[in-house]
């Protein structure tokens, strides 16, 4: 993922003493590190950067209630919530689970984007895209259904993955991503006969009822908590027949925690009842991994239901 975000305290000698804290964290020496965030704070009291990553430090160090004390204050100093505080509030127990800010999706993606790719692919062994085109495909035989799509919504479409994917059988690809830089680089594929900024809810619900025949979500659905909501406005969007396919990670429990990754993990009960929540039937529902982190498979569902 990108190099932490740094929001300047605006005061150069907090920044300095910001900077020479990071550079004892990264050596390992927490206390030290602690002090001087301290000290940037006093000069710069809503310095974001110096109090989430003394937030981090407090967290490292297994001092509960005071990395919560501390990811608050960063939370406050920055009403958007771009270094994601809330989401390590709700990781430590503080704060109920709800969903991602968006000013925090958009700015870590604007930011991964320039190796985004690279990233993925070649890092993390990420297969999401070939993995839905092969249950799109297994869904469309077993129907006795052509795989052929005229009109489809990339939803959280990133660099153009999944639209590469299915580019032979799409005539009509539209992108919808929150990251301007991510569309900027979708855009550059020639992929998209659309692209939209925007929400994957926000997107769904600028296009027409019956408007698509097939909705994508690769690698999407771990950035959205309620999957219910975009189900349901999928199902409207949707031709009869129509099918929508993502990804998401899972877990051995009930309903949907936030994993150390900041990424949402859906219990494959969760997922079943949202699809039928959302009127739709689900085809296939295959426990398969879309990615890598630390060298292992990080255990995930591959979903494919269908407008009746």
């Amino acid at each position: 993922m990108p190099a932490r975000l740094f929001l300047s305290s605006g005061d150069l000698m907090a920044d300095r003493r910001f900077e020479f804290a990071r550079d004892l964290q990264l050596k390992g020496d927490l206390a030290a590190a602690a002090d001087l965030l301290m000290q940037a704070i006093e000069l710069a009291p809503n310095f974001t950067s110096a109090w989430f990553t003394l937030a981090d430090i407090r967290e490292q160090l297994g001092e509960h209630d005071a990395a919560i004390s501390a990811f608050r204050q960063a939370q406050a100093s920055d009403p958007g919530d771009r270094r994601g505080a809330g989401l390590r509030l709700m990781r430590l127990g503080a704060e109920p689970l709800t969903g991602m800010p968006q000013a925090y999706v958009q700015t870590l993606f604007d930011q991964y984007a320039p190796r985004f790719e690279s990233s993925l692919v070649d890092d993390l062994g990420y297969r999401g895209p070939a993995l839905l085109f092969k249950a799109v495909l297994a869904v469309r035989s077993a129907t006795r259904k052509p795989a052929f799509f005229k009109r489809a919504i990339d939803l959280g479409c990133g660099t153009g993955l999944a639209a590469s994917a299915f580019a032979r059988e799409v005539d009509h690809f539209i992108g919808v991503d929150l990251s301007p830089r991510m569309i900027e680089r979708a855009r550059a594929t020639g992929l998209y006969a659309e692209l939209e900024v925007a929400d994957m809810l926000q997107g769904l619900r600028t296009r027409r009822e019956a408007s698509a025949d097939l909705i994508l979500a690769a690698d999407a659905m771990v950035y959205v908590a309620d999957i219910a909501r975009v189900l349901a406005e999928a199902a409207r969007v949707l031709v009869p027949g129509g099918l929508i396919a993502f990804t998401t990670e899972t877990h051995d429990g009930e309903g949907v925690r936030l994993g150390q990754g900041l990424r949402y993990a859906h219990a494959a009960a969760y997922v079943r009842a949202a699809v039928e929540g959302a009127g739709l039937q689900l085809s296939r529902l295959e426990e398969l991994s879309a990615r890598n982190e630390d060298h292992a498979p990080v255990p995930g569902l591959v979903v494919v239901a269908a407008k009746t």
